[in-house]
């Protein structure tokens, strides 16, 4: 029994022995290798690999994949004509060299990011400081970023090698600070309600002068019409005079009777209409003259 219980503790103490050599190395990561404290080797390739047990050896794992750090700055940069703007931007890195990166920022990812960014943002205001705020806008932004880029990349292989490569640096957004634009905003408000005012009075202008052109337009059309009416009508009347005394001319009593029907018409217009008018009165003589007699009923 004692020889069984040796057996099974050898092979346990062998099994925890060989677990502590073997290692597993993600394609992701890089794994560094110590031996009491220094680096002693640095696994580029993932898979199975073996090291010494501890405390002879130990294994550490840093991140191989591409990286993004982002702005956090809000302090304001001045360009080449004294403008204040703030700048958010971002940069792809990776770590290229673990050696260097463990040597000069440590096995964490945040302490090279912390590093990084202060390289970045001293550049970015090193460089913006050299153009304008036009040239930050438009196509020159382009050359800014490679400026950057350059000069931080520069910078990771100074003395002290951060063993980072610089992928790409990238401006998200350019903008002037709060007070500035704020003020910017007032003015650019200002403007546009001028611009308004001043498209509303000519409109109104445009629109009284339409109005004006319409209305003489439609006292010419009335006058016009108005004249043509009477040289009708004047035409008509003259028209009805001939034939009036034409008619009058060929039977004189006809004519006195016609008036007088006339005169009728005009005095009782109405049934409440009242005359007071002397018997002796010629008025209605058309109605009581002898020589108008009925007329034969036809046959």
């Amino acid at each position: 029994m004692n020889r069984v219980g040796f057996i099974a503790s050898f092979l346990l103490a062998a099994l925890a022995l060989a677990s502590s050599m073997l290692f597993v190395v993600d394609q992701r990561q890089f794994g560094v290798v110590y031996a009491l404290g220094e680096i002693k080797s640095v696994i580029t390739e993932p898979g199975l690999h073996f090291k010494l047990p501890p405390p002879f050896q130990n294994v550490n794992y840093i991140d191989k994949r591409l990286l993004t750090l982002d702005s956090t700055d809000v302090e304001p940069i001045y360009t080449s004509e004294k403008q204040r703007v703030v700048i958010d931007w971002y940069v792809r890195w990776r770590i290229s060299q673990p050696t260097d990166f463990i040597r000069n920022a440590g096995v964490d990812e945040r302490a090279g990011s912390n590093q990084l960014n202060r390289v970045v943002r001293n550049a970015f205001q090193e460089e913006i400081n050299k153009y304008t705020l036009r040239d930050v806008l438009t196509l020159k932004r382009e050359a800014l970023m490679a400026d950057v880029k350059r000069e931080v990349t520069a910078k990771m292989q100074g003395d002290k090698p951060l063993g980072i490569e610089i992928v790409d640096v990238r401006i998200t957004r350019v903008d002037y600070v709060e007070a500035i634009t704020e003020s910017v905003y007032r003015r650019m408000e200002a403007e546009r309600k001028r611009v308004a005012n001043e498209l509303r009075s000519t409109g109104a202008a445009e629109g009284e002068k339409i109005r004006a052109d319409a209305d003489k337009q439609r006292e010419v059309t009335i006058s016009n019409a108005y004249r043509d009416a009477q040289i009708v009508k004047g035409e008509g009347d003259a028209e009805a005079a001939k034939t009036y005394a034409a008619s009058f001319g060929r039977d004189a009593q006809f004519a006195q009777f016609y008036r007088s029907l006339d005169a009728y018409k005009a005095s009782f217009g109405k049934k409440s209409d009242v005359m007071v008018l002397d018997p002796s009165s010629d008025f209605f003589k058309a109605m009581q003259s002898p020589n108008i007699s009925p007329a034969a009923p036809r046959k």
